[in-house]
């Protein structure tokens, strides 16, 4: 139940976002596939100043969260303390979310630092909505970017799931796979080579979706700047 501070927290947030709603700006987001529902176009940089502003605050990032609006969404993910979100709530949010760009924020931003994300991100490659399986590849991304101590394991578990959701068509997942293939290659050597034979594996299948997820990723894990920046990288490891 939210105090009377924090309730008056989110009608000057929601005020604050009302008072920079740009009717051009959310047209604009219509034309990169962001969703023009309860969208009043303010820019991301204006949003994370807000929530700079307001704190780490869970209860009011719920009542953000439930109004329905696009910025406040992404706000939202911002001022939620991740070691008080459950996985009942992200199973909530996740139902909730209509676009792309909250999809990966929520992913980046707020579900990748908590505790079980690797265990949702495989829980959600299984959904059939378009929006929540990007949500488990992204998220599977956002790990392999950020979680510098997780081991390779825990990634190569994944590969079953990229293999088959290489043949799904749908825009929003195919990116999302390739994305993950991309991240996980160049994490190190070992996992590069991993991800390499994957993605000659999805380009076998020789569907739309799985050309376009292998031919890119193939291209950027093979290439020599990887290949070189990795070799440095497993040079400066530490040998046993």
């Amino acid at each position: 139940m939210a105090d009377i501070e924090t309730l008056n927290k989110y009608t000057g947030l929601i005020n604050s976002l009302k008072a920079l709603a740009n009717t051009d700006n959310a047209a604009g987001m219509s034309r990169f596939g962001i969703s023009n529902t309860n969208t009043l176009g303010v820019s991301v940089k204006d949003i994370r100043h807000l929530a700079k502003e307001a704190g780490h605050n869970h209860t009011l990032a719920l009542l953000l969260w439930d109004s329905g609006i696009h910025e406040a969404r992404i706000m939202a993910s911002l001022i939620a303390e991740s070691r008080k979100v459950s996985q009942t709530e992200m199973e909530s949010w996740v139902k909730d979310i209509d676009s792309w760009d909250i999809c990966d924020l929520c992913c980046n931003n707020l579900w990748s630092k908590t505790s079980f994300a690797f265990e949702q991100a495989l829980k959600w490659t299984y959904r059939p909505e378009e929006y929540i399986k990007r949500a488990g590849f992204v998220l599977l991304t956002t790990l392999a970017v950020h979680d510098k101590k997780a081991l390779d394991e825990k990634f190569i578990s994944f590969f079953p799931r990229l293999l088959t959701e290489a043949s799904d068509e749908r825009n929003y997942v195919k990116k999302a796979v390739n994305w993950a293939l991309r991240q996980i290659g160049k994490r190190n050597l070992s996992l590069n080579q991993a991800a390499i034979t994957l993605g000659e594996e999805i380009l076998a299948q020789n569907t739309g979706s799985a050309r376009f997820i292998a031919t890119d990723a193939l291209r950027e894990l093979k290439s020599p700047q990887v290949q070189k920046r990795l070799a440095i990288k497993q040079e400066k490891q530490p040998h046993s």
